[in-house]
This record gives structure tokens, C-alpha cells and sequence, in this order.
């Protein structure tokens, strides 16, 4: 408990946030922080099908029962990492929302740079990464869920759920790091918050303007200049058991990942790891 208590960061300024974010005319709507949560994309979710309006953000000070693709779950300590979901109502092809995940990871990766000065870098589908040269570390994950419960207005949450003060030992796997386990310590995750939902803002605009697609908004290029993912050889788990192992040679115009002639989405795949 007291390792956990010594390097725990000061509450979010929720106030801070609301007058770095919300502007008029604007994405974002309201911005709650919240001292616990199972999992705000849950949370999140149940709330769009309510009718929570987009540009709805829900934050965390201690994620219990967090959620990752495929059903993961995982936790973190408390008032150690950056953890929110965001709702958005997007009115484009559906055919276009695989995007949304690499657009929180294009806005995540950009931030972290800004923030805290660490090379951030992302891994498809949905992981945000710190390369090095005994391997890369897990810093952030990232998880989109659609609500269709009002067809006519479908809700998207996007979450994610970031490491910012965990030390080594309170890190959940030896692949996985933090921003201080980099060397950026004391970074303020309120001024995180805001460059992540700025930068979603500003991609998010730009990506609906041009009606879903990410290569006229420019979020494609963004995203493949952004991922390490590609041009690596890679092991392909896929769902059946079977492994495919290739090099990953690119992303396509619909997120998917391209490896021995194959176009994969991130709901064909269970695990991408290095290949060799």
C-alpha cells in the first residue's frame, strides 16, 4: 500500500479541464471525473443509450474492471493513470467507425509527445507504445463500442486507459510501461487530458467534414506514419487457431491490417505479435 501511495499523482482538476476543452460551437459537452469506476466505457455506454449527448467525457481516478478487446480485463491502481471514455455521434458510413480507435490513438500519441516528451508510437489495432530496443512497452490501450440502441443516432465510446505513474513492479506485465518508467515523471494528467481531447477534436472534425474517410482527412496517413506496426514482421493469431506470419506491408483505406496479401480487421485477429 505505501508504494502504491507514494507515487499516487493530485486529483484531476476537473474545473481545469472543462476551461482547457469546452469552448462554443465545440465537440465537447460536459467533462465528470469520478473517484471510482468498474469501467467508463461501460459506464459510458449504458449512459448513450440513455441519450447522453456527444461530446460527453467520463473520467476515472481508479478503473476496477477495465476493458480491453476480446473481453480482457484488467486493473490499475488507484490515481496513477489516465483513464476516460468519450461519446461521439458520428454521421458517417458505418463502414467508416473502425477508424474512431486509431483516431484516439493518432490524438494519444501526439499528446504523450507534447506532454511528457516520450516517442510514442502506436501499434495496430489499438495500442499505444514506447519503442526501444529490448522491445516495445505497452503504455495506453485503447477500445471503441458502438451503441445502436437509437439507429437513427448511434453512439460510439471510445475509451482509454493510459500509464502515467505505475513503477516497474506495478506494472500488470513485463511488456507494459508507464510514462515514469520512461523517465517522465510527474506528468500532469489533467494537461494530458486536455492535449488527448484537443487532438481527438481537431481529427474528429476534419475526419466527419470529409464524410468518414480517413484518407481525404488525412488521418490515414496519420495513423500509418504513426505505427511501428508496419513494415515489422509479424505472427498473426487468428480466431480458428491458426497463425498467419508475414510482414505487416501496410493499413488500408479501412483500418485493416495487411499481412502475406491479407486484409485484416481487428475483430479477425486475436493476437499480432512480432514475427521472425
Amino acid at each position: 500500500m505505501t508504494s502504491a501511495r507514494s507515487n499516487e499523482l493530485p486529483p484531476l482538476d476537473r474545473s481545469a479541464i472543462v476551461s482547457a476543452v469546452i469552448r462554443p460551437g465545440g465537440l465537447w459537452r460536459s467533462v465528470e471525473v469520478v473517484p471510482e469506476a468498474g469501467s467508463t466505457n461501460t459506464d459510458l455506454v449504458a449512459r448513450s443509450k440513455g441519450g447522453a449527448p456527444e461530446g460527453t467525457v467520463l473520467v476515472t481516478e481508479h478503473q476496477t474492471a477495465g476493458k480491453g478487446r476480446l473481453g480482457r480485463g484488467f486493473t490499475t491502481p488507484a490515481g496513477v493513470a489516465l483513464t476516460f471514455s468519450l461519446l461521439v455521434r458520428p454521421t458517417v458510413p458505418p463502414g467508416g467507425l473502425g477508424w474512431l480507435s486509431g483516431l484516439m490513438g493518432v490524438a494519444a500519441v501526439a499528446a504523450v509527445r507534447e506532454v511528457s516528451g516520450i516517442e510514442a508510437a502506436l501499434k495496430w489495432p489499438n495500442d499505444v507504445l514506447v519503442p526501444g530496443e529490448q522491445g516495445d512497452g505497452k503504455l495506453a490501450g485503447i477500445l471503441a463500442e458502438a451503441d445502436f440502441s437509437d439507429p437513427g443516432h448511434p453512439g460510439v465510446v471510445v475509451g482509454m486507459g493510459l500509464n502515467v505513474a505505475q513503477t516497474r513492479d506495478e506494472l500488470p506485465v513485463e511488456t507494459a510501461t508507464s510514462l515514469r518508467a520512461e523517465g517522465a515523471p510527474g506528468t500532469d494528467r489533467g494537461a494530458l487530458l486536455a492535449a488527448v481531447l484537443d487532438g481527438f477534436e481537431e481529427r474528429y472534425a476534419a475526419w466527419t467534414g470529409a464524410g468518414g474517410d480517413a484518407e481525404a482527412s488525412g488521418l490515414a496517413a496519420e495513423y500509418r506514419e504513426a505505427c511501428v506496426t508496419i513494415g515489422r514482421p509479424v505472427r498473426v493469431h487468428l480466431p480458428d487457431g491458426k497463425l498467419l506470419e508475414g510482414t505487416a506491408t501496410g493499413v488500408d483505406a479501412q483500418a485493416r491490417l495487411l499481412v502475406g496479401g491479407r486484409a485484416l480487421s481487428a475483430g479477425d485477429v486475436v493476437h499480432v505479435r512480432p514475427g521472425g
